[in-house]
């Protein structure tokens, strides 16, 4: 993707000095000499791990802070001493939006109002320009509460905007939406740039929307590591970047698992059923140098920008991605035969159908995906699938037994990992850890030696002892997946697991759910990450509580062929499918 301007010009909206800021608690230095600069008329992206300081220097530029050191002007102006002036002048969008679920849609877009002193003869005219940049006109009258995801986030946006502001920060603003309210959300902040010539200051997990920035800012425990435009950082991969075919076969799996642990390479994802291999300086080998019987054929590829940060940051991190080793401990074996059989699924609330006619089966040692965009009945159908959500209607079978009536029994058999990772924030992690093993049946011998796998396997042994709560997201979502997995289930589900995950721990992640799949293990995973679809064998894509499509992500990938676009990936079809572009043949229809 193209450097969207130079974002060179035009005025300073943010300005940081040798910034620093440390926390009491702890004594943790969330920034640590930290100088930056923002501009009018462009994007400047802050990436990096989970604790870097992003979300620290962007709450700085809001006000809700006060630096210890140095010096912060925010459209000239000192965002402690000028506090009111700023919150007039600066729209900012925390993670979690800062909506009222028991409100409406315009209620909600008046409490902002009134908040920033719009006055009532204004909001008419700026409301409806919101509402219809939003795509949001036609549910200004629905509680917050019952909008999707997307929908949620939309409305953030417009809240921060009701007054036209000089300074746009958004924090992790794209987690945990389908890649079509992204697309949205990206072309409202190129329509503000171009229309507007605001400047946005946004934190991101997603290193493709980096691309997107006319400016990065790579930042790791409080430090500036590099900043530049993407295309900088592009440059100095190139050479060193192939797409590796598998042999005939050999899984894209199977190889990306292999080429993860080779040591001269960085960097190992799947993308579009080849796997993308990033090596280190040097003589790159082509494919017969590669391990013999995997790979068929390696082409040379673009670099793209999240190719340098993975090279800059994985070194700096205590356990790389390419240094997970997974020992589940049990082998379990593959097979062919169904542990989870869905047909004709149904779930209503009220009058309201969430869920209508899903069907799919998942065999033994497979990784099944479950996509949609926000509001199509994943997640609902994710808690049936898992016993927490009674089913109304349809057959449903998982461990070889039907959970209307023998859900007590399959759920023995289940490890589950929620969206937002149900641990005890104030007990330490061994606790946490030592709660769920009880909980499943584990004590004694056979108790203490699972904690012992858990924590020496996920990397949490030198943070047994600290609270939950106080975990950076990649620690929390490594806790979450060992007291998943303490009583090795059989069948592991997985909701939206790496939303909000920076980069490497998505990677450490999904190498490690590569093992368990291999030793048997049944894993059927939620995400919003199209990246990610790639990882699974097969995968239902849903909408409106239907299912839409139904096969392996090369059949999937498919429906999108076009002459224009000869080889798509999964966001492309998933983009396609869910805004009725493609239709899909009935052989890969859920039911």
């Amino acid at each position: 993707m193209s450097d969207r301007g130079t974002g060179d010009g035009g005025d300073v909206v943010m300005e940081a000095k040798g910034v620093c800021l440390a926390f009491q608690r702890g004594g943790v230095r969330a920034l640590d000499g930290v100088s930056v600069v923002a501009r009018r008329g462009g994007v400047t992206g802050l990436v990096g791990p989970d604790g870097a300081g992003k979300t620290t220097l962007l709450r700085l530029a809001a006000g809700l802070h006060a630096a210890d050191e140095g010096r912060l002007r925010v459209l000239g102006l000192d965002p402690v001493r000028d506090a009111n002036a700023i919150r007039t002048r600066v729209g900012y969008m925390p993670q979690q939006f800062g909506l009222y679920e028991d409100l409406k849609v315009r209620e909600n877009l008046d409490f902002h109002a009134d908040l920033q002193g719009v006055p009532m003869a204004r909001r008419p005219e700026r409301f409806g320009r919101l509402l219809e940049m939003t795509g949001l006109g036609p549910f200004t009258g629905r509680l917050v509460g019952r909008l999707s995801g997307g929908m949620k986030q939309k409305l953030g946006l417009a809240c921060c905007l009701v007054k036209s502001p000089g300074l746009l920060l958004l924090d992790e603003p794209t987690v945990g939406v389908d890649p079509v309210s992204r697309r949205d959300l990206w072309e409202i902040v190129y329509h503000l740039i171009e229309r507007e010539g605001i400047g946005v200051v946004l934190s991101t997990s997603y290193l493709d929307e980096a691309e997107r920035c006319h400016h990065v800012v790579i930042l790791h425990d409080g430090r500036k590591l590099s900043e530049g435009p993407p295309r900088q950082f592009r440059e100095g991969m190139r050479g060193r970047v192939r797409l590796v075919t598998p042999a005939a076969g050999v899984s894209p799996r199977h190889v990306q698992s292999v080429m993860a642990r080779q040591p001269r390479v960085i960097d190992a994802t799947i993308r579009s059923g080849r796997v993308r291999v990033v090596f280190a300086e040097g003589r790159v080998p082509e494919a017969d140098g590669l391990p013999a019987g995997l790979c068929a054929e390696a082409t040379p590829a673009e670099p793209v920008f999240e190719d340098a940060f993975v090279e800059m940051l994985s070194p700096r991190v205590a356990k790389g991605p390419n240094r997970v080793a997974v020992e589940n401990g049990v082998d379990h074996g593959n097979g062919t035969e169904a542990v989870v059989s869905v047909r004709d699924l149904t779930k209503r609330f009220g009058d309201f159908e969430a869920v209508r006619g899903i069907g799919f089966e998942v065999r033994k040692g497979e990784v099944f995906g479950l996509l949609g965009p926000n509001g199509a009945g994943k997640s609902t159908t994710f808690r049936m699938l898992c016993g927490l959500l009674p089913a109304s209607g349809g057959r449903l079978r998982v461990a070889g037994r039907d959970l209307r009536t023998s859900g007590a029994v399959a759920r023995e058999r289940l490890g589950y990992m929620a969206q937002r990772f149900s641990l005890y924030e104030h007990l330490p992690v061994q606790h946490n850890l030592r709660f769920y093993g009880r909980a499943y049946g584990l004590k004694g011998s056979r108790l203490r030696k699972r904690l012992d796998w858990a924590l020496r396997e996920f990397g949490l042994e030198d943070r047994k002892d600290q609270p939950a709560g106080s975990l950076p997201g990649g620690c929390r979502q490594r806790l979450a997946m060992a007291a998943a997995t303490l009583h090795e289930p059989d069948i592991l589900f997985l909701d939206e697991p790496t939303s909000g995950a920076d980069p490497l721990a998505r990677r450490e992640f999904w190498l490690r759910i590569n093992g368990f799949a291999q030793s048997g293990v049944t894993v059927i995973v939620t995400t919003h990450f199209m990246a990610e679809a790639e990882y699974c064998d097969r995968m239902l894509i849903m909408s409106q509580g239907r299912p839409l499509a139904l096969g392996t992500p090369h059949e999937i990938r498919a429906m999108a062929r076009t002459n224009d676009k000869p080889d798509p990936t999964i966001e492309d079809a998933f983009i396609a499918l869910a805004e009725g572009r493609v239709q899909p043949g009935k052989e890969n229809q859920g039911g």
